[in-house]
């Protein structure tokens, strides 16, 4: 029987209770199991350590004697991390050789200390427990960015990826996978409803934009998550959800493109498959390279027919050995044989000057696109305020060269353009956000959006554009002043003074009272941060290594409520990479001979593998690159 009077504790490693009444029985008892409980990571090991070498660093710069103390627990939880991280299979650690490995590396485990793969799965399932705790705390009261899309996989089972970037107070951008779950099917609502269900467990109840891709039922789920999320969205965007598409509808617009040389880009296709379907023809290949003189380490490669992206990369190495296919077509009898059966029975002949005349003028566009593209790809880097150049740079391109005297140029550019009216016209067809994020880009502000939109729908209507983008960086302004006013103070000019005072260099302190004194000359008649940014000079419009992150980072004490609409929009998405590479993760994770994880295990694996890389350096990952470029 228990004695309830009697204070006890428990040990949060070892799960051991003990008596703790500082009169009754002291606390010796509670400090001596401190130091020798077995699953206490952190405990010091009062007896002989051992002496070590450990690398200096990074770039094998020498070694450096230490004193280290082995301890199981920590062994075995590093074991865990490193099959979820290198993707291996749980029984990787039953095997003999890798039982006799470890043993090598450390003489004190004994086998019986190395976990089975029962043991593997559990330990994952911890560690995504304390890792999942500790994203939740840095998404508390936080409005989040999301990023969704749904994949069916060789268990023939749908699955959804949540994706959350966000920037932390360091203004380091982070992208975390939120949700990697099972879903009944691939309706708008029930991907809707399961959106809802993760965020509710997550406890997150604030919603700043959501990309997803071009899929119909995309839009019934902005519509169902609309009529649920109270938030903010409702009275400043007026229902206008953010769902934006910008790498996907970039897809759409080059696929109207390739219809004007469809055959061209087929020949080009079929006659790198001839070259790459056999070693033979493909040393023969070499051998008309080497007769022609040419030099080029860079050689032909096959690509996939679904992916625009990789059709430029053909087209871009196909074309530099225009001479190459031209000569094998008079003087390799079997290549001009294939093509001439192959044309004889209705299919496609061989490669002509024309195919590469217009593929070359073809690429003109490509290589706009796929830059774009890879901008809007990128993972380490703020993406949404590059979004606007990109495009403003492609439309003005596209309406060049619909006026072209070249009859494929403008046929081409012709459909481009009326795609690209469709998504990204005149009107509400685009997202406000999307060019409130280019003023917070201390490069450009309101003067860029000024100069591009007077290019393109001229002086008027450019007028009336800037001031609707304006109108809702104030409203964005004042609501979060309304909601984080008690939370940020703003140094006052007499605190700012003294701070500048106690600069130990006088020549510094100069510098810094000079600075102060522009700031006051140009915020005259401000009277909030909006207009004293915007009135002030752009920044660093010439600096190639500007990081936009960094200036704000710099800045948030000048700017301190502007710099939180900045956090927000700056963390934005413009395009659904960042799920897409979570399928490619998984499809290794559970291939043909794996398919038999359960969804729960898979969820683990998957978001356990992406929190833990995010502590991994770069230099060290080792991870095999994903998804380069959206499609």
């Amino acid at each position: 029987m228990v004695d309830e009077s009697v204070t006890m504790v428990v040990c949060n490693y070892y799960k051991k209770s003990y008596h703790a009444d500082s009169k009754s029985c002291g606390t010796s008892n509670l400090l001596v199991h401190v130091t020798i409980c077995p699953k206490n990571l952190n405990r010091e090991d009062k007896g002989q350590k051992t002496l070590a070498f450990e690398p200096k660093n990074d770039r094998d710069e020498g070694f450096k004697l230490v004193s280290i103390t082995f301890f199981v627990e920590a062994s075995r939880k590093a074991l865990a991390e490193m099959i979820v991280i290198d993707e291996l299979p749980f029984r990787c650690v039953a095997g003999y050789g890798f039982k006799k490995y470890v043993t090598t590396l450390q003489p004190k485990l004994r086998l019986k200390d190395i976990l089975s793969h029962q043991t593997v799965a559990k330990a994952v399932i911890g560690i995504y427990n304390s890792e999942r705790e500790k994203l939740r705390k840095s998404l508390k009261g936080c409005r989040v960015c999301l990023t969704t899309d749904t994949w069916t996989f060789i268990q023939n089972l749908n699955y959804i990826c949540l994706t959350c970037p966000f920037i932390d107070d360091a203004w380091k951008l982070h992208k975390r996978i939120l949700n990697f779950c099972q879903v009944e099917d691939h309706k708008g609502e029930t991907i809707g409803r399961k959106i809802e269900m993760s965020l509710c467990k997550w406890g997150i109840d604030g919603i700043f934009t959501l990309t997803v891709d071009n899929a119909n039922s995309n839009l019934t789920t902005i519509k169902f998550l609309q009529r649920v999320t109270k938030d903010w969205n409702e009275t400043i965007l007026k229902n206008e959800f953010m769902h934006m598409r910008c790498a996907h509808i970039l897809n759409l617009i080059v696929g109207e493109g390739l219809k004007e040389i469809d055959a061209s880009v087929a020949r080009v296709r079929e006659a790198v498959r001839y070259v790459k379907s056999s070693l033979n023809r493909n040393q023969t290949f070499r051998n008309f390279i080497e007769r022609l003189g040419m030099e080029s380490k860079s050689l032909i490669c096959l690509d996939v027919p679904t992916r625009w992206n990789s059709i430029y990369l053909i087209l871009e190495t196909a074309k530099k050995f225009e001479k190459v296919f031209l000569r094998m077509d008079f003087e390799d009898d079997g290549y001009s044989s294939y093509f001439r059966k192959n044309e004889d029975s209705g299919g496609l002949g061989s490669l002509c000057m024309s195919d590469f005349q217009n593929c070359r003028a073809f690429m003109t566009f490509l290589r706009l696109f796929y830059n774009a593209t890879k901008k809007f790809s990128g993972s380490l880097y703020a993406t949404t305020n590059t979004f606007f150049d990109k495009i403003f740079v492609i439309q003005e391109n596209i309406s060049h060269f619909v006026k072209s005297q070249n009859t494929l140029l403008k046929n081409t550019a012709t459909n481009m353009q009326t795609k690209f009216e469709k998504y990204w016209g005149e009107g509400d067809k685009s997202n406000p956000l999307l060019y409130v994020v280019v003023v917070l880009d201390p490069r450009k502000k309101l003067r860029f959006l000024k100069f591009s939109f007077s290019e393109i729908y001229g002086n008027d209507v450019g007028k009336e554009k800037v001031d609707k983008v304006k109108d809702l960086l104030m409203k964005l302004y004042t609501f979060y002043c309304s909601v984080n006013s008690s939370n940020v103070q703003e140094p006052s000019e007499n605190e700012r003074t003294q701070m500048v005072g106690d600069a130990s260099y006088p020549f510094v302190m100069v510098h810094s009272r000079y600075e102060l004194f522009l700031e006051a000359e140009q915020s005259v008649g401000c009277s909030n941060e909006v207009g004293k940014y915007l009135v002030e000079n752009c920044d660093s419009r010439r600096d190639v290594n500007f990081e936009v992150l960094w200036w704000w980072k710099d800045n948030s004490s000048r700017y301190p409520m502007l710099s939180k609409v900045a956090k927000d929009e700056l963390a934005v998405l413009v395009s659904t990479v960042a799920s897409e590479s979570a399928f490619s993760t998984r499809g290794r994770i559970v291939d043909p001979f794996r398919n038999s994880l359960s969804p729960f295990m898979v969820q683990n694996l998957v978001c356990v593998q992406n929190w833990l890389q995010a502590t991994v350096p770069n230099s060290s990952s080792g991870k095999r690159p994903l998804i380069s470029v959206e499609n």
